[in-house]
């Protein structure tokens, strides 16, 4: 499709010839300013010669550099453009502030275009049905996990967080019919939790996962929400994945409350109201 050009273009930028690297990083740098150059601005700004710059369109599926500009165009149109580069050493608070924002809210556009609704919904039958629940995490995404938990605890069913293996594993170990796992993993591939899928699935329970496609833990789970977030953890702490994961959170927990109807309302209000009395009164405006 076409809002996924510059995704391709990113995705690829190592498989490129430096030629064509230079010129894909000055499309990144500022893809609705590349729509306006002619073909020799574009190759001048690269340091590189037209023809480059033509056989650099042909590779990602475009006639030349008109059609190009044209599917560059579609794709910025198709959303937010995942514009930022990674961030580099000598960046300065400016640079690096901007590239982390706009890498958020690139992601989060997205994510909310890639979501399969149908999955949220069957998710949200599942943890409507759950006897109890408990939220699985590690690292950045166990941060996630506890985060859960603060919104799913007003439910008025049992929910815990682990954020340890040997305990997951145990509790996995003792699960039930009518127990909901969840676990919350970027990559998908940690041994640990894809054996805990497995051992939680095997007792009984049913396991949901926040994770990567296709991942080993995807496929150990009995439904998934997929989050395909193009991110640097081996270098960095998760950002872009940990905004993402807390926000289909939100919504599972939105969708869990709307399920439950308007009865369930008094209950919420109930917890709210009683935070009141620890909070200083918003002071009057005059």
């Amino acid at each position: 499709m076409a809002h996924d050009l510059l995704d391709r273009i990113r995705q690829r930028l190592e498989d490129l010839n430096r030629s064509e690297r230079k010129v894909a990083n000055v499309i990144i740098d500022d893809p609705a300013a590349a729509t306006s150059l002619s073909i020799a601005s574009l190759a001048q700004a690269a340091s590189v010669s037209e023809p480059t710059v033509n056989r650099f369109c042909r590779n990602f599926g475009a006639k030349g550099y008109p059609d190009f500009k044209i599917k560059l165009a579609q794709s910025l149109a198709g959303g937010t453009p995942y514009v930022t580069r990674a961030v580099e050493p000598g960046d300065s608070a400016t640079q690096y502030t901007q590239k982390i924002f706009g890498a958020t809210i690139a992601a989060l556009d997205e994510a909310q275009r890639e979501v399969d609704m149908g999955a949220v919904e069957r998710m949200v039958d599942y943890l409507t049905q759950a006897k109890q629940i408990h939220f699985f995490g590690l690292g950045a995404s166990g941060a996630v996990a506890q985060d859960a938990q603060h919104k799913f605890f007003r439910f008025n069913l049992p929910v815990m967080v682990h954020i340890d293996v040997l305990m997951q594993r145990m509790i996995a170990a003792a699960c039930h019919t009518g127990d909901v796992v969840v676990i919350i993993s970027y990559t998908g591939r940690t041994r640990e939790l894809v054996d805990i899928a497995r051992v939680a699935r095997e007792a009984g329970a049913v396991v949901l996962g926040i994770t990567a496609p296709d991942s080993p833990l995807a496929l150990e789970c009995t439904a998934t929400l997929e989050v395909a977030t193009p991110e640097d953890t081996d270098h960095y702490m998760p950002m872009t994945s940990r905004v993402i994961q807390l926000t289909l959170i939100d919504a599972l927990a939105t969708g869990v409350t709307l399920r439950r109807g308007e009865d369930f309302l008094p209950h919420l209000k109930k917890i709210k109201d009683s935070l009141r009395e620890t909070r200083f009164p918003v002071p009057k405006s005059s």
